[in-house]
C-alpha cells in the first residue's frame, strides 16, 4: 500500500556541542523578538497581533527543536551528550525564567488584556484563552511585586530549576546495587537472574542486583528469603540520600515564593490554575476516599497476614505476627497464584512484547480511525537501535480520497544504562498551525523499561506491564491527534489532574476479555490466552486494590503535607523523611522495620514526581481517575471497541488538547456534569452516597 509522503521527521544527530550550540540560538532568537516587540510597542498601541500573537508564535518555533534538546539526558547512550542536554535544559529554563520575569513584556500583555476586557477582542476561543493565561502566567510570576521581592522571586526560581534538574540527573544516573547469593535470590525468575552482573574475586559467585525496576521489582515479588526482600527495599529506599537535601530545599524555596504573591501555601499557589482550585478541595477529596478505603485495607491486610503465617510455617521461619512493608509485593503476588491461580509468569508468555506492541496499535486504529506505519527502511532517524519509529496517518477516507498524515511516533521500550528508569511518553516536538496556515505535526516517544530478550525468549510483558503500555500510549494518542493552534495547548498540555485522565481510561481495555485474547499470543505455540486464565485476570483486578490506592493516597497526602504548610517556619521544622516515613505506616498501615521509628528510608529522595512537576499535584492521579471511570463506564464499558464513539471522544476530548477548558470537554462527552459513581462502583465500593 502506498502512503503519501510525510513530512520531514525530527533529526537526532546532535553532538554534546551542536545541543549547546542550537541551545544558544533558540534562546538568542526568542529574546531578539521579545526585545523588538518590547522595543517597538508602547503599552497604549498594544494589539493582539503585535504582541500576544508574536509571542505565541515564538513559543511555536522553539518547541519544534528545544524539547528534543532536553530529551537526550532521559535516553542518550553519551553520558557527554546526556550531560549537554542537562545544561541545555538548565539554560532554557533560566531563559523561561527571564523571560517570565520581564516586566516591559508584562506591560504589553496587561494593557491587551485589559483591552479585550472592556472591549472583547474579535479573535478565536482558543486566541482569547492565549491572552488570558499569558497574562495570568506573568502575574503567577511576580511581575506585580516590588523590585526587591520581584528580584527574590527571580533567584527562587533560578535555584528551584537547578535543583529540579539535579535531582533528577542522580537519579537517573543511580548505578547502586546489593551483592547477593544465587541461595539469597532463591524464587526469582531465572530471566532476571541471567540479566544479573557475576561477581568476580571477592564477590565471586553471587550476582549484583540493581535498583533499576526490571531487577527491584521481580526481587520484591519473587524471593523466597525475607531478609532479602528487607535489603533490598531499605536499599532501594536509600539509593539517592543525596537527593534529601535537595528536596528540602525546594520545599522551602517552594514555600517562599508563593508566600511573596500572597498565597497561603505553595499548595494553594498551585491549585489556583487546577481543576480542583483549593488545597482544602483536595484535601477533602483524599480524606473520603481514605475512608472509605481503610476498612477495606484492613481487611486485605487480615487475610495477607493469615498467608503469610502460613507461608512462613511452610519454609521453617518464625512469624512475629507483623506484616512488612516489603512483604506486600511478595504477598499480594501469592494470594493471586494461590486464591486465583493467576501466576504472572505463566501469563507473560501469552504476551510477547512485539506481537502486543502490534495488537494495541489495531486497537487504537480501529478506535480512533488511525494507522501506523513502522518506519524499517533507510530513512529511519532514530536516537538507539533498539526504538522504533512509525509514520501515523488518519484512516483512508471513503470517498477514496489521499489519506492525512498526523504525526510521529517513537517506541524506546528496554532498560540500558544511563536511560530514564521509569515509564513515560516525552513529546519531541509539538503540533500547530502557524500564521501562514502550515500545520506542523507532533512527534512522541515512549520510554519504557520491559525485559530485554534473552537468547531463548523474547521480551515477554506482565499483564501489569501490558497496563502500563497502554497507559503511556494513551498519553502518546492525546498527543499524537491534539488539533491546535498553538503549541502551548497541544495534547498533554492541559491542566495537572486531568492530563493522566484519557491515558487512565485507556488501561481499562486491558480488562475486558476480548481485547486481552486479541492482544495474546503464546510465544512459542502461537495460540490465545484461554478464556478461563483471561477471566481470571480480570477477576482479580481489584484484589487488594484497597491497599493499592492507599499507597497512592500516601503519596498525595505527603504531597499536600510538605507543600500546604500553615505557617513559614514550618518550612524549617518540619522533617520531610520522617513525615514521608510516619504517613506512610499510618496510612498504608504496612510495618515498617522494628525499632527504627520513622527513620528508617529517605523515600522522599526517590520521589522523581515531586521534583518534575507533580508538586501538590500527586493528587492528580486519584482525582483524574474519578474523570476517566466516569467516561469509561458512561461511553466504553457496553461495547469498548465502537468506533464511532472512539472516534466521538478523540474529536471531543482529546483533539482540545487545553484549548478550551477541560471541565467543558469533559461536559460535552458525558453530555452532563463528572461525579465519582462510577469510580467507587469501580473499586466494587458502591455509588458514593
Amino acid at each position: 500500500m502506498t502512503y503519501p509522503t510525510p513530512p520531514p521527521a525530527p533529526q537526532f544527530t546532535h553532538t554534546p556541542e551542536s545541543v549547546l550550540s542550537t541551545t544558544h540560538r533558540l534562546i538568542g532568537a526568542s529574546r531578539a523578538v521579545q526585545d523588538k516587540i518590547a522595543k517597538d510597542v508602547t503599552p497604549e498601541a498594544a494589539t493582539y497581533g503585535n504582541v500576544v500573537e508574536l509571542l505565541a508564535r515564538d513559543e511555536n518555533v522553539m518547541g519544534l527543536e528545544s524539547s528534543i534538546i532536553g530529551f537526550y539526558q532521559y535516553v542518550s547512550t553519551e553520558k557527554e551528550l546526556r550531560d549537554a542536554s542537562s545544561e541545555a535544559e538548565k539554560l532554557l529554563d533560566e531563559f523561561g525564567i527571564e523571560s517570565s520575569m520581564r516586566e516591559d513584556i508584562f506591560k504589553l500583555v496587561s494593557a491587551v488584556y485589559k483591552s479585550n476586557e472592556k472591549k472583547p477582542i474579535d479573535k478565536s476561543p482558543e486566541a482569547i484563552r492565549v491572552l488570558e493565561k499569558m497574562n495570568e502566567e506573568y502575574e503567577r510570576n511576580g511581575l506585580g511585586l516590588n523590585e526587591k521581592d520581584r528580584a527574590r522571586f527571580k533567584d527562587i526560581k533560578k535555584e528551584l530549576s537547578t535543583l529540579g534538574i539535579e535531582f533528577s540527573k542522580r537519579l537517573n544516573e543511580e548505578n547502586g546495587g546489593i551483592w547477593f547469593t544465587p541461595e539469597e535470590l532463591k524464587g526469582v525468575p531465572e530471566d532476571v537472574l541471567e540479566g544479573l552482573k557475576k561477581g568476580e574475586g571477592e564477590n565471586e559467585g553471587k550476582l549484583f542486583l540493581t535498583f533499576k525496576y526490571t531487577d527491584l521489582f521481580p526481587t520484591m515479588k519473587y524471593a523466597v528469603n525475607p531478609e532479602t526482600r528487607k535489603k533490598v527495599f531499605l536499599g532501594n529506599e536509600n539509593k539517592c540520600n543525596e537527593n534529601v537535601e535537595l528536596f528540602r530545599k525546594a520545599m522551602k524555596l517552594r514555600d517562599e515564593k508563593a508566600r511573596l504573591l500572597g498565597f497561603k501555601s505553595h499548595a494553594q499557589f498551585q491549585l489556583a490554575t487546577k481543576m480542583a482550585k483549593s488545597p482544602q478541595k483536595v484535601l477533602g477529596f483524599l480524606t473520603d476516599l481514605r475512608a472509605r478505603l481503610t476498612p477495606g485495607g484492613k481487611e486485605e491486610i487480615h487475610g495477607l497476614r493469615a498467608l503469610k503465617k502460613q507461608d512462613l510455617k511452610e519454609i521453617g521461619l518464625q512469624d512475629d505476627g507483623k506484616y512488612y512493608l516489603w512483604d506486600h509485593r511478595y504477598y499480594d503476588r501469592l494470594l493471586l497464584e494461590k486464591k486465583y491461580q493467576l501466576d504472572s509468569q505463566k501469563i507473560a508468555e501469552y504476551f510477547p512484547l512485539k506481537h502486543t506492541v502490534d495488537g494495541m496499535l489495531k486497537i487504537f486504529e480501529s478506535l480512533f480511525g488511525l494507522e501506523f506505519v513502522e518506519v524499517t527502511d533507510e530513512s529511519k532517524n532514530v536516537w538507539h537501535p533498539d526504538t522504533k519509529q512509525y509514520r501515523v496517518y488518519n484512516e483512508k477516507p471513503a470517498d477514496g480520497s489521499e489519506q492525512t498524515f498526523v504525526g510521529w511516533l517513537y517506541l524506546d521500550l528496554h532498560p540500558r544504562e544511563g536511560k530514564y528508569g521509569h515509564a513515560a511518553n516525552f513529546n519531541l516536538q509539538p503540533g500547530f498551525t502557524d500564521e501562514t496556515g502550515k500545520r506542523h505535526y507532533p512527534a512522541t516517544a515512549l520510554v519504557c523499561n520491559f525485559s530485554k530478550p534473552t537468547p531463548t525468549k523474547p521480551s515477554l510483558l506482565k499483564h501489569d506491564e501490558v497496563v502500563t503500555l497502554f497507559h503511556e500510549l494513551g498519553h502518546g494518542i492525546h498527543d499524537l491527534v491534539a488539533i491546535t493552534n498553538y503549541s502551548r495547548f497541544h495534547g498533554t498540555n492541559v491542566v495537572r489532574d486531568f492530563v493522566e485522565a484519557p491515558s487512565q481510561m485507556l488501561e481499562n481495555w486491558c480488562w475486558t476479555v476480548s481485547e486481552l485474547t486479541s492482544l495474546s499470543s503464546h510465544y512459542e505455540t502461537g495460540e490465545k490466552i484461554p478464556e478461563d486464565m483471561v477471566k481470571n485476570i480480570i477477576r482479580t483486578k481489584n484484589v487488594n486494590a484497597a491497599l493499592f490506592n492507599l499507597r497512592q493516597l500516601h503519596f498525595a497526602f505527603y504531597d499536600m503535607k510538605v507543600h500546604n504548610l500553615e505557617q513559614p517556619e514550618d518550612a524549617e521544622t518540619i522533617d520531610p523523611t520522617v513525615e514521608y516515613n510516619k504517613l506512610r505506616t499510618e496510612i498504608t498501615m504496612l510495618d515498617p522495620p522494628e525499632g527504627s521509628g520513622d527513620d528508617f528510608g529517605h523515600g522522599e529522595a526517590t520521589f522523581g514526581h515531586l521534583m518534575g512537576g507533580y508538586d501538590a499535584g500527586y493528587y492528580g492521579y486519584l482525582w483524574s481517575q474519578v474523570f476517566s471511570t466516569d467516561m469509561f463506564y458512561t461511553a466504553f464499558k457496553k461495547s469498548p471497541m465502537d468506533g464511532l464513539i472512539g472516534r466521538r471522544y478523540r474529536h471531543t476530548v482529546l483533539e482540545k488538547g487545553g484549548s478550551r477548558d477541560e471541565m467543558e470537554s469533559l461536559k460535552e462527552f458525558l453530555g452532563r456534569e463528572p461525579n465519582s459513581d462510577a469510580f467507587f462502583e469501580d473499586l466494587g465500593l458502591g455509588k458514593k452516597e
